[in-house]
């Protein structure tokens, strides 16, 4: 029983390397434990049946089982992202410009219509955060709509982007402190690296949850039952 776990273990994370989504990766998995189980009840040796490479073995019967690839596009899809939010980087920082004389002006607004400071400092850093987001979502949306899944992505993007910027932003005032503010070029460049590290991390991870439940896309068709015949 050691040595079937294991091959269906070693099966599995090939299926997953290979973009198997979990309920083909549970009938695929199913299909071989019988197969394995029947080999040892009539004195084989499991690991015979499958050979020395599991991983190939998984990936040939996933292929004769007719079982589609999940295409996970993680490079795609961030390179995707980050250009969408460069450019809705560029628009924000051209509302920025814009939005400076009502900030100054809601910051020394008479005090017989008091504005909070802090709500004119959100709406002055947020408008722009909002348009660097909206940037990087809907150029995965128009770009990338080849790809299975691709509007759960962008929606959960649209859900996770604004909690990494808010994540990251004490993190980068914190080194802009301990390099005393300095506008050297490597401390730019490490900002900026953070900055985009965590664009890139919640873009991921929106691919990841997209994916997590529903690797059985409308385009990809369940493996139907079958034994597996020895070669």
């Amino acid at each position: 029983m050691d040595t079937i776990d294991n091959v269906l273990a070693e099966a599995d994370r090939a299926w997953r390397a290979y973009g198997i989504g979990r309920t083909d990766r549970a009938a695929l998995a199913a299909d071989l434990r019988l197969d394995l189980e029947a080999a040892a009840a009539d004195g084989g040796d499991p690991a015979q049946l499958v050979g020395a490479d599991v991983a190939g073995f998984a990936r040939r019967l996933a292929e004769e089982a007719g079982v589609r690839r999940v295409r996970r596009e993680y490079g795609r899809l961030v390179r995707t992202a980050l250009a969408g939010a460069a450019l809705g980087g560029v628009a924000g920082y051209a509302v920025l410009a814009a939005l400076y004389p009502l900030f100054v002006r809601a910051v020394d607004i008479p005090r017989s219509i008091e504005i909070p400071v802090q709500l004119a400092v959100v709406g002055y850093y947020g408008v722009p955060a909002a348009i660097v987001v909206a940037g990087a979502v809907t150029a995965v949306r128009l770009r990338l709509g080849d790809l299975p899944q691709i509007r759960r992505t962008a929606w959960l993007m649209g859900a996770l982007l604004p909690v990494a910027g808010i994540l990251v932003t004490p993190l980068t005032m914190a080194f802009a402190w301990s390099t005393g503010y300095s506008n050297a070029p490597e401390v730019v460049l490490a900002e900026v690296a953070m900055v985009l590290g965590a664009l890139a991390g919640a873009t991921m991870l929106a691919r990841r949850l997209s994916l997590l439940d529903r690797r059985a896309t409308p385009d990809a068709t369940p493996p139907e039952s079958r034994q597996i015949r020895a070669a």
